[in-house]
């Protein structure tokens, strides 16, 4: 694998970005290079360079700002791999507290350092929407919830974003790259955009069971045009045993998808002889409003927002050793922290 990587000065200089780039964001290739990284590191490169230090053996360790659900571990290792240094990490998925190493990496400074503010940026972001999923997943229990909150992000970072909503427990994402690098299928059910080109909600549902590929669970979106309970009703009717399911998004102008809307649909379809019809909601939720919603009888949540909008969790890399002797910055505890959770995961 080529590790190549800005060397100096001269080269940001020098560096311009393509005339006819057509996005903004970083490729794989630029942030391997150590594009996204902050100038500083660079400038480190020089000095411990010029005054020959550069090749420093030490031990850096990250650590977190808040407690949290740990993701971005296999995509820093990616970043790392093929570097002549070692890394321990807790494993993704793992919970860790305030202030607890989560990453522990030794070698020369100048192999790794340039990538301080991509690792950082990789472990706090994915942390974050990974620990949102999770709270999510315990408010939804064993039922059902899915990442619909691609929309809200930069496409860039939006499969990753959905990779850590499924690490953190949701079943399924509506990005198709998003569920793919989880190894999953994408999820999903239709927009109110075909709904209101088609103009009837029944005709879409009856030509959905024609078009779409054989087992593929018949979901129909009912608050495009009539009353949540009245549109259920129709479908349910036409469709029988077909209908696998009806999604609420009712818009918050008219106050969202409530408990008692949920209600009033699960006791109208069972009275219908319709108890097969499971009720998806989405718009808005929250892990207090998925129990909410969870206890009037929704079967199925699509969490957009919560988890693609959950702040990152700080992390901080801090080198605690320089060749085998404690240092640290003031208000810091010099040397190596004690722990016994980290695992060795490269060389």
């Amino acid at each position: 694998m080529d590790n190549k990587t800005l060397q100096n000065l001269a080269e940001v200089a020098a560096f311009r970005p393509s005339p006819d780039r057509r996005l903004f964001s970083a490729s794989q290739d630029e942030i391997i290079y150590g594009l996204t990284t902050d100038i500083y590191f660079i400038r480190t490169r020089e000095l411990l360079r010029h005054m020959g230090l550069d090749r420093t053996p030490v031990t850096a360790e990250i650590f977190s700002g808040k407690e949290g659900m740990l993701a971005g571990i296999t995509e820093a290792r990616n970043l790392l791999v093929g570097l002549p240094i070692e890394v321990w990490s807790l494993p993704e998925g793992a919970s860790f507290g305030k202030k607890e190493v989560i990453m522990r990496i030794s070698g020369a400074y100048d192999d790794f350092g340039i990538y301080e503010t991509a690792l950082l940026g990789m472990l706090a972001s994915s942390s974050g929407w990974a620990t949102a999923a999770s709270k999510c997943r315990e408010a939804a229990g064993s039922k059902s919830m899915v990442s619909f909150g691609a929309r809200h992000l930069h496409p860039a970072v939006a499969p990753v974003m959905e990779r850590a909503a499924i690490l953190g427990g949701a079943n399924g994402a509506s990005c198709i790259l998003g569920a793919k690098l989880a190894g999953k299928e994408p999820l999903g059910t239709m927009p109110h955009a075909v709904m209101l080109i088609v103009g009837d909600t029944l005709e879409v549902a009856k030509h959905y069971r024609q078009v779409m590929p054989p087992g593929s669970p018949v979901i129909i979106l009912v608050d495009t045009f009539k009353d949540e309970a009245e549109e259920t009703l129709r479908v349910a009717e036409a469709l029988g045993k077909n209908l696998q399911g009806v999604r609420l998004d009712t818009a918050s102008e008219r106050g969202g998808v409530t408990p008692g809307l949920v209600r009033e649909i699960r006791a109208r379809l069972d009275q219908a002889g319709c108890q097969h019809v499971k009720i998806f909601v989405s718009g808005g939720l929250t892990p207090e409003r998925i129990r909410l919603l969870s206890e009037a009888g929704a079967d199925s949540f699509g969490v957009g927002s919560y988890i693609s909008g959950a702040p990152a969790i700080d992390m901080t890399m801090d080198i605690k050793e320089i060749k085998g002797k404690p240092v640290a910055k003031r208000g810091r505890i010099p040397g190596v922290t004690p722990t016994s959770r980290l695992e060795k995961i490269m060389p």
